[in-house]
């Protein structure tokens, strides 16, 4: 029997389900034959949780607690967590488990690409809020913003694609927004939402959900 070694917070479904079909498919590429990859998953209840986003609180606090602590009496190593947003939430809290924090796992990328600057594509609240942004300044990335009216744009992609109204006209116009500031500098998503249509073959885009993905992917192949 494969010896489990990561955990899987529910949260979402729709980006929940892009984490865990991606976990399989690449253990699946690397492994072959029918292979899945070995986690526990323990589902929350979003609605909860979801509604106290997107500002950290004590509520969140404790409305997140409940599963932390669930998820510490597991016999597992890593935990993988489907938000970006919630990890600012997660800092405050006492883990034993490794976290497969997209933030720092995200600015070690970008060290090893030598990127020195790039732009940030996430929720409107995370675009303009300073979690993030601080994060990579203080590890010497500038970053970029898009244009007001593109912040908005790409906000309303990632209500779309979370709601499962998205278009394909609107995902045509969100692929081209990333390949125009792609040109310049990387583009950063920081959205699990904007990581499930993203487009693909991008060398200069870089999704924190796939680096987590990737990451997790190592640890359950060691």
């Amino acid at each position: 029997m494969l010896e489990t070694k990561l955990a899987v917070l529910g949260l979402g479904s729709r980006s929940t389900l892009y984490y865990l079909s991606e976990l399989n498919r690449l253990y699946n590429q690397a492994k072959g034959g029918y292979s899945t990859c070995p986690f526990v998953l323990l589902n929350t209840d979003f609605n909860a949780i979801n509604c106290l986003l997107p500002n950290p609180s004590n509520e969140l606090d404790a409305a997140l607690s409940v599963y932390i602590s669930e998820i510490e009496t597991y016999n597992i190593q890593h935990v993988l967590i489907p938000n970006i947003t919630l990890h600012e939430t997660i800092d405050r809290l006492q883990i034993t488990k490794n976290v497969l924090h997209p933030v720092h796992l995200t600015i070690k990328k970008v060290k090893e690409n030598n990127w020195t600057k790039v732009v940030l594509f996430g929720s409107l609240f995370s675009m303009n809020a300073t979690y993030i942004k601080n994060q990579f300044v203080a590890n010497g990335i500038e970053v970029l913003l898009p244009s007001q009216e593109d912040m908005l744009f790409i906000d309303d992609v990632r209500k779309q694609i979370y709601n499962e109204t998205e278009t394909s006209e609107l995902i045509e116009k969100y692929h081209s927004l990333i390949d125009s500031y792609s040109t310049n500098n990387p583009v950063i998503l920081s959205c699990t939402e904007l990581s499930i249509l993203k487009p693909k073959g991008n060398k200069n885009l870089l999704d924190m959900a796939d680096v987590q993905i990737e990451e997790a992917i190592k640890h359950c192949m060691t």
